[in-house]
């Protein structure tokens, strides 16, 4: 059951699609909203100046600038979810910033992250580092949000069978039920008697649905593509999938169509652990 929920966020224009997301889903469920801000002690420490005879800025001076700096993203956090009819707190951790937010999304039911943070357009990897640590080290179901994604619209249930796509499947009967959105189901359908095994399970899993459950499959092309596609097709506001598909393992080392579908899809992603 999602009560609680943990929005992570810098700041940056490029999270407040994060921001804007998570108090229009807090909204509508409805469920309690927090907010954290991570000061890390790494971003304090000056650049060393040795042997260049240039003097480095006062380690105090960059810690207070970032402290007043994420006070006041915490404030104006507050106010945009106040303003979405949304009573939330925020609050200012210290430490690395993927460790605290694991860290205080233990006491939430569902994350949710910006895809695209403070760095993006410096960066070269397609999702930065903090959301890739929060994905791989947390025990929640975590919803990343992609710049420019809608805030809402039909699910899209990608299910391969596998015990992560389970815990989704459950996950998008809870939410198609409390939204009141149509499911869309998503299979893979290179071996037919197995694509018809995973619908008809598929369909007993979110049997609890007001709304008929609708059904999409495709035999040609890589599986995350096809997914993202899928999920252009049905409009979707949210993409429902298994952080691990079947072989956890081998994934969590080399990459999975998991972390492919959050690190190209346009619709926001709910990822079940």
């Amino acid at each position: 059951m999602i009560e609680t929920i943990l929005l992570a966020t810098d700041g940056s224009e490029t999270a407040a699609d994060a921001e804007a997301f998570a108090i229009h889903l807090a909204s509508r469920l409805p469920a309690r909203l927090q907010g954290i801000v991570v000061l890390e002690d790494r971003d304090a420490r000056p650049s060393g100046g040795e042997g260049l005879g240039v003097p480095p800025p006062p380690r105090e001076s960059i810690a207070a600038y970032l402290k007043a700096r994420a006070d006041a993203v915490s404030r104006r956090f507050g106010e945009r979810a106040r303003a979405g009819g949304v009573s939330a707190t925020c609050d200012v951790a210290e430490g690395i910033a993927d460790d605290a937010i694991v860290e205080r999304g233990q006491s939430a039911d569902l994350l949710v992250l910006g895809r695209d943070g403070e760095h993006a357009r410096y960066r070269t990897a397609l999702i930065g580092s903090t959301v890739d640590g929060v994905l791989r080290k947390t025990s929640k179901p975590s919803v990343v949000v992609p710049s420019g994604a809608r805030h809402a619209g039909p699910l899209l249930l990608a299910f391969d069978g596998s015990p992560g796509s389970r815990l989704a499947a459950r996950i998008a009967l809870e939410l198609g039920s409390r939204l009141r959105e149509t499911v869309t189901v998503f299979v893979d359908s290179k071996d037919k008697g197995r694509a018809v095994s995973r619908f008809e399970e598929a369909r007993r899993r979110l049997s609890g649905l007001d709304s008929p459950v609708r059904e999409a499959s495709s035999t040609l092309g890589r599986p995350d593509v096809k997914i993202v596609d899928a999920a252009r097709d049905a409009e979707a506001g949210l993409i429902v999938m298994g952080a691990f598909g079947r072989s956890r393992i081998t994934e969590y080392f080399l990459g999975s169509n998991s972390a492919a579908v959050v690190r190209t899809s346009p619709v926001a992603v709910l990822l079940a652990h």
